[in-house]
Order: C-alpha cells, then structure tokens, then sequence
C-alpha cells in the first residue's frame, strides 16, 4: 500500500450520480443528499488524499495480544467510541496503525465519499480492504460505487427509495443517528436537490415483446398432372383381335 495514500484523486462526472443512482433506484437528489451529509460532497482532501476518519475502537477489535497491546500503548487503540477526540487530520493515526498491522488499521478507517469502514470492505464489493482502499485513492466515482454496492448489500436501497431518512440512517450509520440529526439534515438536503433540475440520464430500453413462434405452414400436396389413357384407332382393334384369333386357332365369323 502507497504510503502517501495518493493516486489520481478525479472528481465525480456530471452523469456519475444518475448513473450510479439507478443501480439502487433513486434519483441524483438522493444520491446528492447522501453525499451532503456524509462527507459534504468532497471525496479527496487538499492534498489529494481520500477523506477519512481513523477509529481507534475498530482499530482496538481487529487486534489482539502484542499487537493490540502496542496499539494501545501508542494511543492509537481503545475499547469504547469516543474515549478521546479525534485530530483533524486522520493521517497520522492511519499510518502509524499501518506499522503495527496494515490490514486492521485499513479496515479501521471510513473512506471517501460515501466513508464505508474498511471492515466492511466485502459487502463494497472487493476481496480484499487493500483493493478497496486502492480504489479510493483513484476516483470518486469509485469511492461512491463503493457505497452504492454496500446500501444495495444491506437492503438500504428500500428506505432510500422510500425517503425513510430515519430507516436509511440508522442501517447507515447505526442506532446514534440522532445524536447528530442524520435523518433530519437528509430530509434537509433532499428537499434542496429536489428543487434543483437534474441531469437527464437514459431510462433502460423496455425489451421487445416475446412473439409466440409461428406454426410452419402445413406442405402443399403434391399432385401428379393426369395422364390420359390412350385412346385406339378403330383400325387397330380389329388387327389386334385378328391376331389373337389366329394365336389361338379360331377364326372369326
């Protein structure tokens, strides 16, 4: 894993919204709701790097023995969320965590746009924490592909289509929704996309109507031109009985 944690950085396209929106079923507004709430629309810091948030209690579960005891050591690991502050910047932390086991410190940290915790690095999509965070460092687009893949993993497409904000966030964020108002600045931030005209993106194609296969005509009877009998001469039907008179010794009267 690159250290810098920096690669190309590209933001979203105008069409990455409606496109990745109609996998789940919704629109661009809710994609842009979500996007608001989670990260203010912003996928890569001013140093090129994705967004994230190091937690040190996901940090302290995907440890054990040595490991954990030096994480804990070093501050960098404990029991409970929200036993200290978080810095701003997650950085230090996350590389830190790298030297004393890189693949719990990358499960441990949320990432990009969408902050999936690399924990649930399956349910994005990837085999394995390290493909998914090499994705975040490439392109938004993936980053909330990523997030994508892990609403329609767990079902949460249902209430986003819905505008259930307090069913979408809690299966996003957990049962402290409230604490930070997560449903209610989602109904908020809907409300403003919804009035905003969004960029068209084409519907699927209906498929064509299956037509019943067709019967194949049944085959044309084929008729033989008649022949017609030939018809004697008069002349020859008295030369042929002459001959059979004479055949069997008779003779005509």
């Amino acid at each position: 894993m690159d250290p810098s944690f920096k690669s190309a950085a590209k933001r979203l396209d105008d069409l990455d919204l409606p496109k990745l929106g109609a996998r789940i079923g919704v629109g661009e507004d809710e994609i842009h709701a979500f996007l608001d709430v989670e990260t203010l629309g912003h996928g890569f810091d001013a140093l090129g790097r994705p967004i994230i948030l190091f937690e040190p209690h996901v940090f302290y579960r995907n440890l054990a023995g040595a490991a954990r005891a030096r994480a804990v050591a070093a501050g960098l690991a404990y029991p409970k969320w929200g036993q200290q502050p978080y810095p701003k910047d997650s950085y230090p932390r996350l590389k830190a965590a790298c030297a004393i086991d890189e693949t719990a410190a990358l499960k441990s940290a949320s990432w990009g746009l969408g902050q999936v915790l690399g924990e649930n690095f399956k349910a994005a999509g990837y085999e394995t924490v390290q493909d998914m965070v090499s994705d975040m460092m490439v392109d938004e687009e993936l980053q909330l592909a990523a997030a994508v893949n892990f609403i329609k993993f767990h079902k949460l497409d249902i209430p986003l289509r819905k505008h259930d904000w307090a069913g979408f966030a809690k299966g996003y964020n957990g049962a402290g929704y409230r604490k930070n108002a997560y449903d209610t600045k989602l109904a908020e931030a809907y409300r403003k996309w919804s009035r905003i005209k969004e960029t068209p993106w084409p519907s699927a194609p209906a498929p064509a109507p299956i037509q019943a296969p067709q019967s194949a005509p049944a085959p044309k009877e084929i008729v033989a031109p008649s022949v017609p009998a030939p018809v004697a001469k008069p002349g020859l039907w008295a030369a042929l009985i002459a001959i059979i008179l004479k055949l069997f010794g008779r003779k005509g009267k």
